[in-house]
C-alpha cells in the first residue's frame, strides 16, 4: 500500500506549546508517539510519501529516527529539512528525495509538493464519467490561517464553471487539494482514499465554522 503524511517535525519540541499546540509532555514523548503510530500502520513493503518537514533535528538524530520508521520512504523536501544538506545525513533509507514529484495511485495522478500549488498540473483531467482524476497533496501550512485561505480558494474554484473542450458542457472546475498535515490524521500515514475522506469531512466542518478565529 501507499501512504502519505506531512509536517511531522520530529525534534521540534516547541510545536507542543506554539503554533500546533500538540500537547505532548516533551519533544521526546512526541517523537516516540509518532514513531509508534507510524509503525502501527505501516509495514515493511508499504510505501510512504512524506510531504516535507520530516525533522528539524540534526543529521545524526534524524538518521536514527528514519531507521526506526517502517516502509519504503519517499521525501518531498520541506523548508525545515535542513539536515538534507549535511554530510552526516544518510539518505539510503529513501527511494528518492525531491522538491516536487508526480505519481500515479489507483489510476489517479497525484501532484506532490510541500507547498500548496493552486493551479496544479492536469487539474482539469477527468475520467470518461466526468470524475476528476488528479489530486494535489501538500503540507507546510499546518492548521493555520494560511490553510483557511487555501480552503477559501478551493471553495471559490469549485463554485466556478468552465466549458469542456470536447462537448461544450459547463462543468465545475475540479480542485482536489488535500493538506496531509499529520495532526489531521492523528499522526498516522493514510492512503489517498483515506485522505480524500478526511479532507472532505474537515472542509465540511470548516464551512460550518465560517467564523473560526485563527491566531
Amino acid at each position: 500500500m501507499r501512504f502519505y503524511i506531512s509536517d511531522l517535525h520530529f525534534f521540534h519540541s516547541n510545536m507542543n506549546e506554539s503554533m500546533d499546540k500538540r500537547g505532548f509532555s516533551s519533544g521526546e514523548a512526541m517523537n516516540e508517539s509518532m514513531i509508534q503510530k507510524w509503525n502501527g500502520r505501516v509495514r515493511k513493503n508499504d510505501e510512504v510519501v512524506i510531504l516535507g518537514d520530516l525533522s528539524v533535528g540534526k543529521a545524526a538524530e534524524t538518521n536514527e529516527v528514519i531507521q526506526r520508521l517502517q516502509g519504503k520512504l519517499y521525501l518531498i523536501s520541506g523548508n525545515h529539512d535542513l539536515y538534507l544538506g549535511k554530510k552526516e545525513f544518510d539518505a539510503s533509507r529513501f527511494v528518492w528525495i525531491r522538491p516536487y514529484a508526480e505519481m500515479h495511485d489507483g489510476g489517479r495522478r497525484v501532484i506532490l509538493s510541500h507547498y500548496p500549488v493552486f493551479c496544479y498540473n492536469k487539474q482539469y483531467l477527468r475520467d470518461k464519467n466526468g470524475n476528476p482524476r488528479t489530486y494535489m497533496l501538500y503540507g507546510h501550512v499546518h492548521d493555520t490561517y494560511d490553510e483557511y485561505l487555501v480552503d477559501r480558494f478551493v471553495q471559490i474554484t469549485r463554485a466556478s464553471r468552465r466549458s469542456l473542450k470536447e462537448s461544450g458542457e459547463e462543468m465545475p472546475i475540479p480542485c482536489n487539494m488535500i493538506n496531509c498535515f499529520c495532526m489531521f490524521s492523528d499522526y498516522v500515514p493514510l492512503t489517498l482514499d483515506e485522505w480524500i475522506l478526511v479532507d472532505g469531512k474537515r472542509r465540511e466542518k470548516m464551512a460550518k465554522e465560517g467564523g473560526k478565529v485563527y491566531v
